[in-house]
C-alpha cells in the first residue's frame, strides 16, 4: 500500500479552509472533500483562527512579531563614542582640547 507524501499547507491555505469551516455553509465532511485534508484537521485550524483572531485587534496586532525593544541610553553611548573617535582621528588637538564636563562639543556626552 502506497502512502501520500507528507503535505506542508501554507498559511494562507490554512486560513482559507478555517474562515470556510467558520462560515458553517458546508460540513465538514464536504469542506474535507473539497480541500483534500482530513476533517480533524479542519477542526483543529478553525480552533486556531478561533482562538488568535482575538489578537488582531489587540496591541500590535495585525503587525506580525512585536518591535524589539531598544535601549536608547546604550545608543546614544554609543553614539558618542564613534563620534569622539572619529573626531580624534579627524583632529589631532580634539582630544586635548575636550571640555572637562564631559562633553564632545557636538552635544552628545560620552
Amino acid at each position: 500500500m502506497n502512502r501520500r507524501p507528507r503535505r506542508n499547507h501554507t498559511p494562507g491555505f490554512k486560513a482559507k479552509v478555517a474562515l470556510a469551516a467558520i462560515k458553517g455553509d458546508r460540513t465538514l465532511a464536504q469542506l474535507a472533500e473539497q480541500f483534500d485534508v482530513h476533517a480533524n484537521q479542519i477542526t483543529s485550524w478553525k480552533a486556531q483562527l478561533e482562538g488568535g483572531a482575538a489578537d488582531v485587534f489587540g496591541p500590535g496586532g495585525g503587525h506580525g512579531a512585536a518591535p524589539p525593544a531598544v535601549d536608547v541610553k546604550s545608543l546614544h553611548a554609543k553614539i558618542g563614542e564613534l563620534t569622539c573617535q572619529y573626531a580624534s582621528n579627524c583632529d589631532p588637538l580634539f582630544a586635548s582640547n575636550r571640555d572637562p564636563s564631559g562633553r564632545d562639543g557636538l552635544g552628545l556626552s560620552t
